[in-house]
């Protein structure tokens, strides 16, 4: 199985840990590949793959510049996805923007819910203003969402 990791990013942070992952979770998964959302649309849900949608937000619960294209075009080509399995990774900042904390990876979680897509267990957030390392966090739950949802079911 190949976990394609989708990274929605503004100053890289999303995309820092989405690498460390790539990197430490090998052992779990061999078959892993980042790519920032630059340029994609909905076809890219046509490869056989788990996504994890790896997403900050921007401004007041904004996706980030570099997922407008796919974010759009979830919108504006829609088509059933039900054959789609994905988890979401969103960053924010809690500190800065209480109201809309972690609003760009969760917006991709609505609407890929809204086009029949399953998500494998709850949405992730790290909040920038915490003392934790993003990457550290990711890692340790990416670890626990592969083991719970993808390992496990591969072992069935």
């Amino acid at each position: 199985m190949k976990l394609k990791i989708l990274v929605g990013t503004t100053t890289q942070t999303a995309e820092c840990v989405a690498q460390a992952i790539q990197m430490d979770c090998a052992d779990l998964l061999p078959d892993i590949e980042v790519v920032l959302m630059d340029g994609l649309d909905i076809s890219v849900f046509d490869e056989s793959a788990l996504f994890l949608i790896c997403c900050a937000t921007y401004g007041s619960g904004d996706v980030p510049d570099n997922a407008q294209a796919l974010y759009a075009s979830l919108h504006d080509h829609p088509r059933f996805l039900g054959h789609v399995r994905y988890g979401v990774m969103s960053l924010g900042d809690q500190g800065s923007y209480p109201m809309t904390f972690a609003m760009g990876g969760k917006r991709f979680d609505e609407k890929l819910t809204d086009l029949g897509a399953q998500r494998l267990g709850e949405v992730w957030t790290h909040d920038a203003s915490s003392d934790a390392s993003p990457e550290e966090a990711g890692i340790a739950w990416c670890r626990a969402w592969l083991a719970e949802h993808v390992l496990a079911e591969n072992t069935k």
